[in-house]
């Protein structure tokens, strides 16, 4: 009696402190988004922060009660995504990232390569891999096709929570345009599907995350290990390497081979800062700050970035990920590191490390390889005698 109400007790403590938790959680997110809208310079930042910052206040009032706790979750994903991105489109507004991907979608079906031959002006380049302007390609807005391949993506991952996607660094990329997301979740689910012992389906996913962006490409040696620690490593990893490889030369190499220049410029050259247009990738991030503030700069933090990319890549052999969990979290590491590294950053670079950390938090306790996990041996039962039994009793 006395343990089931110290039980009882522990479990309404437990109850409290998560809605105090997710409370202050929303709040937060209201400061955030509330300061986005009046130090941002740019438009649809603004809006979004006025609209999300409404959210997530009437999220966190509704937090305070126990039964309203799944409202304030649906009320800050429908004031943070569902509201913004719907006016946005609606009223035709968005990140350049938005014009970009639809103008190279244009230019793949009426040039063939999604890419400007002369760019000069920071919105004639496009940086993303050929892969990207497929979204630019199909009808409608591109935002609707990389919101829903990111959650279609989550969701395939097992990694389907209302409050991940009410996060400011996920809804304001969805609502206002961000190309980060399909990778991120495509990077997530294939990550997953190493872990599931499914080489070739791992693959594929990650060869088309591979082909829209190259901030994608670190997930593919992390799948391998985890890949190669499993049972039948032998057998797949050639069945891995050659889907991932495969898919994204089929989106790549074609745009290679007839526009080598125009690939070059804008996804290589422009990203590095190797032309005489500046990126607008400018966020106050360590590497950025290193790269402005400091003599040398630069070069320190790309040195830096080199000796972490080292670090993760010495991390893999000697002791390669056996689990989702831990591939998820060496990876969330190593572009969270990454990211805040490179000379030219954003922000919304963190989305990576965010959904891998999220993934990686949400797969704790499970088995990386269920299908191929031993079954565990049964003993039989022996009968139990008549003396066997008074004695028991």
């Amino acid at each position: 009696m006395t343990r089931n109400l110290e039980r009882y007790v522990g479990h309404i403590r437990s109850i409290r402190l998560q809605a105090r938790h997710e409370r202050y959680a929303w709040a937060g997110c209201a400061v955030v988004a509330l300061g986005l809208a009046l130090v941002s310079e740019l438009g649809p930042h603004r809006a979004w922060g006025a609209v999300a910052g409404t959210g997530y206040a009437v999220a966190a009032l509704l937090a305070c009660g126990e039964r309203s706790r799944p409202a304030a979750r649906v009320v800050a994903s429908a004031g943070a995504v569902v509201v913004p991105l719907v006016s946005s489109v609606a009223a035709g507004t968005g990140q350049l990232e938005v014009a970009v991907v639809e103008r190279s979608g244009r230019l793949l079906l009426t040039t063939g390569s999604p890419y400007v031959s002369d760019p000069t002006a920071v919105g004639d380049f496009n940086p993303y891999l050929p892969g990207t302007a497929l979204f630019g390609a199909l009808p409608g807005d591109p935002r609707w096709w990389l919101g829903g391949v990111f959650v279609a993506a989550l969701a395939a991952a097992g990694l389907h929570r209302v409050g991940l996607l009410a996060c400011p660094l996920i809804a304001l990329p969805f609502a206002v345009g961000g190309t980060d997301l399909p990778v991120a979740g495509l990077m997530c689910l294939g990550i997953v599907l190493a872990g599931r012992g499914r080489p070739g389906r791992a693959g594929l996913v990650l060869g088309a995350a591979a082909a829209l962006k190259w901030t994608a490409w670190p997930a593919l040696p992390v799948a391998l290990a985890l890949l190669a620690a499993g049972r039948g490593g032998g057998r797949s990893v050639p069945r891995y390497a050659a889907a991932a490889l495969s898919t994204a030369a089929v989106a790549v190499l074609p745009i290679a081979l007839s526009d080598p220049s125009g690939l070059y410029r804008n996804a290589v050259a422009f990203p590095l800062g190797l032309t005489g247009t500046a990126s607008p990738a400018a966020s106050p991030l360590p590497g950025r700050l290193l790269a402005e503030h400091v003599p040398g700069g630069t070069s320190i933090a790309l040195a830096l970035l080199v000796v972490s990319a080292l670090f993760m890549a010495v991390s893999l052999v000697v002791r390669p990920p056996a689990t989702t969990r831990s591939a998820a979290a060496r990876l969330a590491l190593g572009l969270g590191l990454a990211m805040s590294l490179m000379p030219s950053t954003r922000f919304g670079y963190l989305v990576y490390p965010l959904t891998l950390g999220a993934l990686a938090y949400a797969t704790r306790g499970r088995r990386s390889t269920t299908k191929d996990a031993p079954a565990t041996p049964i003993t039989p039962i022996t009968p139990i005698t008549a003396s066997q039994e008074v004695t028991a009793v």
